[in-house]
């Protein structure tokens, strides 16, 4: 299963943006994957932030970010989306994608397949 990506940049303090994230298997189908995004700051962990389940039914946030970021998917297209809304200077960090067959899973252990990072930077 591959995973790409993309949608980061550079925001001020209460702005939005949306990464999104494609992802394909190769012989076999990753609709009954559970999609993740994941972030890590610089010299800190990768931290969940949001989860999404194979057909789009069930969502779970982190509470850092709950009421202000949101995910979607989009099941004939194969891409998972996060709108961060209110964007604040401490969610800069790399965001990453992840995919699990486990649900609900916040564990960044339990997620076998990522993406590559994307950076968010927010400035104040």
């Amino acid at each position: 299963v591959q995973l790409q990506a993309f949608g980061g940049g550079l925001v001020q303090a209460g702005g939005s943006l949306r990464l999104s994230c494609s992802y394909a298997a190769s012989g076999r189908t990753a609709s009954n994957l559970n999609m993740a995004w994941f972030r890590q700051a610089p010299g800190k962990g990768r931290d969940f932030v949001a989860t999404i389940n194979w057909n789009a039914v069930s969502t779970y946030v982190d509470e850092s970010v709950l009421g202000r970021f949101f995910i979607s998917r989009d099941t004939v297209h194969d891409t998972v989306f996060l709108q961060m809304n209110s964007l604040k200077p401490e969610d800069t960090a790399a965001y990453y994608c992840a995919a699990s067959p486990l649900w609900i899973e916040t564990r960044r252990s339990q997620y076998d397949y990522w993406g590559q990072g994307t950076q968010v930077t927010v400035s104040s």
